[in-house]
């Protein structure tokens, strides 16, 4: 593989405006309940230094992804040229094996189309020299693309975790994130994922 690349997320840009996630779902026309970018907001130390921070992630893009071995179909491969996943929804069985085994969370099964999909780093677009819709959408700058050993180099701090980020180690995931100057260091304990559903709770009357 000739170089590994990967988004870097700059938290001290991120406003949380979620302009990377519409961009992403317009232009693969995805439903509203599947999102392949999700921008997540939490707060991290204590008064008066706390700090509100915006973190968007997708697919990691990792260099041992997990999602592949667990594919009984092989309808993954990972791109010799620029190390990106890619998921082939035709060879796809919606077994949903991969959902269990990424750390991430990052596939997503589809009821109606029986299928599992995720980002796949807009590789037509990266193949033609353009950069993936979510990082060409972003107004700040806070989203980039490329070389993963080029990252450090260009940005003032640069790490592989984030708060509720699975260790790094099991699969050496691509994405690299630059926290803010100032303010607290990152709380590693804190979770970004969104509560999960109780499938036993009783449902919610309308008006409630």
């Amino acid at each position: 593989m000739s170089e590994q690349k990967g988004f870097h997320a700059d938290m001290e840009k991120c406003i949380g405006c979620k302009c990377c996630e519409a961009a992403c779902q317009d232009f693969y026309r995805m439903p509203p309940e599947i999102r392949w970018r999700k921008v997540r907001s939490f707060e991290m130390g204590e008064f008066p230094t706390a700090l509100r921070v915006h973190l968007s992630l997708a697919c990691n893009h990792c260099e041992d992804p997990a999602c592949m071995k667990g594919c009984p179909v092989e309808a993954y491969t990972k791109r010799g040229k620029d190390g990106l996943v890619i998921h082939d929804p035709t060879a796809c069985i919606g077994c949903q094996y991969c959902t269990w085994t990424c750390p991430y969370g990052v596939p997503q099964f589809d009821p109606v189309q029986g299928v599992v999909s995720k980002c796949n780093g807009c590789y037509q677009r990266v193949d033609e020299g353009l950069m993936p819709r979510c990082v060409e959408s972003c107004l700040t700058g806070a989203l980039s693309f490329g070389n993963v050993d080029l990252h450090a180099a260009e940005q003032r701090q640069v790490v592989t975790e984030a708060p509720g980020f699975p260790d790094p180690s099991i699969t050496r995931p691509s994405t690299r994130f630059a926290w803010p100057l100032k303010g607290p260091q990152p709380d590693h304990q804190v979770s970004i994922a969104p509560p999960a559903a109780d499938p036993h709770a009783p449902a919610q009357k309308e008006g409630k």
